[in-house]
């Protein structure tokens, strides 16, 4: 199946990065350009075994269900239902502690790693559809990653992380 994978360095610690990528309501509105809207189901908090549904900001909904919440480390998901093209969809954000030198001094962060793998249907459509779907869902982990890299210098998403 293909993969998508893409990665950013935070300059916050693993825990509120973490945090970060598992805001919700207007916090996660802000800093996420993926989702058009999102809403856990049955559930005040993310956690394993809660399902969410999303509406993608160019269009698909999808339901799915973490499958793993690991703070601080991981948070794994699969679809449940979702756009007719998906035979499956699911992904695992990781945060793994990073420091960098930045200008010469030593900066503790977080390297995240983002991978999605799919599979199309029907399955004769995939030779033309999963090069288009390496392209167009690489374009929006990469600018999704990097949304979230701002966010987590964000002030206001900082807070309301701090808050979950």
């Amino acid at each position: 199946m293909p993969q998508v994978v893409a990665e950013q360095w935070v300059p916050v610690p693993p825990a509120t990065a973490f945090a970060v990528s598992q805001t919700t309501g207007e916090a996660r509105l802000r800093w996420d350009p993926f989702v058009r809207w999102q809403r856990l189901v049955d559930a005040d908090r993310p956690a394993k075994g809660v399902r969410t549904v999303t509406r993608a900001r160019v269009g698909p909904r999808m339901v799915s269900e973490y499958v793993s919440y690991r703070p601080p480390t991981s948070v794994g998901m699969t679809m449940v239902r979702g756009p007719w093209f998906f035979a499956s969809f699911g992904g695992g954000w990781r945060f793994v502690p990073d420091t960098r030198d930045l200008a010469g001094t030593e900066v503790e962060g977080t390297r995240a790693v983002w991978k999605y793998t799919y599979a199309v249907r029907p399955a004769w459509l995939r030779p033309v559809a999963e090069p288009i779907g390496q392209w167009l869902l690489g374009r929006e982990i990469r600018a999704r990653i990097r949304a979230f890299a701002l966010a987590c210098t964000d002030p206001v998403v900082l807070a309301a992380a701090a808050d979950d």
